[in-house]
């Protein structure tokens, strides 16, 4: 495997809308390698695809709880429940942090490597994590999810 080149906020790819994964060949499973690799190397909770220039629907998520390492393909989220408001950060928003306001609760479906349909669902960590890297393939970042009152800070 390879490791990936994250994409910096300057970079126009992140506000572009990835496209559905319809193959579910080595290519695909290269492309989840190189991002698992990519991921831990980063010390990251969650990379899209988009964040390395891959305009494809296709996100990992390993928060270190029972969920384990998860690589969510055409992933939809189908349930929300209640609120949080914590802090966020991301890998292609380096040094940049701010609290935004997410669900407490999220049931998603997606699609594993191999294209069978599978849903979970968690709170906390998990669920802000599943919002923030779904949100990614909407061309969207945390920035755009800040809670009322909040700014972006800066470590």
């Amino acid at each position: 495997m390879a490791l990936r080149k994250i994409r910096t906020e300057e970079d126009p790819v992140l506000q572009k809308v990835s496209k559905p994964v319809v193959s579910f060949d080595a290519k695909l499973h290269l492309l989840l390698g190189d991002m698992k690799d990519t991921l831990i190397k980063a010390d990251g909770v969650g990379l899209a695809a988009v964040q390395i220039g891959i305009l494809r629907r296709v996100v990992l998520i390993d928060v270190g709880d029972e969920h384990g390492f998860i690589e969510a393909i055409n992933g939809e989220i189908i349930e929300r429940r209640g609120e949080q408001r914590e802090s966020e950060g991301c890998l292609s928003l380096p040094g940049k942090f701010g609290k935004t306001l997410r669900p407490m609760y999220v049931k998603f479906k997606a699609q594993d490597r191999y294209g069978n349909w599978f849903e979970a669902e968690g709170e906390g960590l998990f669920a802000r994590c599943v919002c923030h890297e779904f949100d990614h393939l909407d061309g969207h970042v945390f920035t755009e999810r800040l809670a009322p009152g909040e700014r972006v800070q800066r470590d």
